[in-house]
């Protein structure tokens, strides 16, 4: 729960750095924050490094930044190389608190409770339940088909109550209106995304084929829910500097199509149809079938 908590933190988290610029023309955003690096330094040493080496260069910064948590939100939300995952976090959550610990409002033991979640992850088996390595760990104990199709499962009940929810809610405010804090508030800066009525179906569709691949044991149909996954995830980043997404999405709402694609291709390679061996061989010895 521990890994899950940290992967919703990242997830979304991304939903503010925003491309093209970052927030650099009009000093907002990640611009900002990164900007306190200097202003209010935290770290000498490092303040120098932010002045003279990232906000020259601050562009090639912000897409590394939102990559980086990105794959961080996803690799926790989906239990996938963990451990890689943790000592990502660890490095991502000391430049933060570098860059804005001591800047006017902000909270210094945040930022080592973020470090010490990480640390925690890195040094615990976090990866037991609803993750990847999990699958990855039974499959070397030969029980890789049926772990496989369980996460996929799972991942599919959610992703279809994701769908559902922001289904009704595009139906309440308006078909096409990008609709955002359907888990949680943004006061509370909780949340799985913004959707219109074209991205809760797209959510829908993907589930529907994690739900069908795992139920008939079909990596094809695992595969295209993750196709489909991919194509709505690279379709909102095109437009991330748009008002009117196709399927009113954030970075954060891209994030959870690329967890609900890492887990349909980790899972899809795995699945199979049940064989009737036993059932043929009993047949073929037993012709007359007492």
């Amino acid at each position: 729960m521990l890994r899950v908590l940290a992967g919703l933190m990242w997830l979304y988290n991304v939903v503010w750095k925003n491309p093209p610029d970052f927030g650099r023309n009009s000093n907002s955003g990640l611009y900002e924050f990164t900007s306190a690096a200097v202003d209010h330094p935290v770290f000498p040493p490092f303040s120098w490094v932010v002045e003279h080496l990232v906000l020259p260069n601050f562009l090639l910064f912000g897409w590394l930044t939102l990559v980086l948590e990105t794959v961080l939100a996803v690799l926790l939300l989906t239990g996938t190389f963990v451990r890689i995952a943790a000592l990502l976090g660890i490095g991502q959550s000391l430049a933060i608190g570098l860059s804005v610990a001591e800047a006017p409002g902000e909270w210094p033991w945040s930022y080592f409770m973020m470090i010490g979640i990480h640390i925690v992850l890195l040094c615990t088996w976090s990866t037991r339940y609803f993750a990847v390595d999990a699958v990855r760990a039974q499959t070397r104990r030969g029980d890789g088909p049926h772990a496989a199709a369980s996460l996929l499962r799972t991942w599919g009940i959610v992703l279809a109550l994701l769908g559902v929810a922001a289904l009704i809610a595009s139906f309440q405010t308006g078909r096409w209106a990008s609709v955002g804090g359907l888990v949680g508030t943004e006061d509370l800066q909780v949340g799985l995304g913004n959707y219109n009525l074209a991205g809760a179906i797209a959510v829908l569709v993907v589930a529907a084929f994690a739900l069908a691949g795992a139920i008939r044991g079909s990596r094809e149909l695992a595969y295209a829910g993750a196709a489909l996954a991919v194509l709505a995830a690279v379709s909102i980043y095109l437009q991330s500097s748009r008002t009117d997404v196709w399927l009113g999405g954030t970075n954060t709402t891209a994030a959870v199509f690329l967890c609900a694609a890492l887990v349909s291709v980790a899972t899809g390679r795995l699945l199979r149809r049940p064989h009737r061996v036993a059932g043929a061989a009993s047949k073929i010895m037993h012709p007359g079938g007492a």
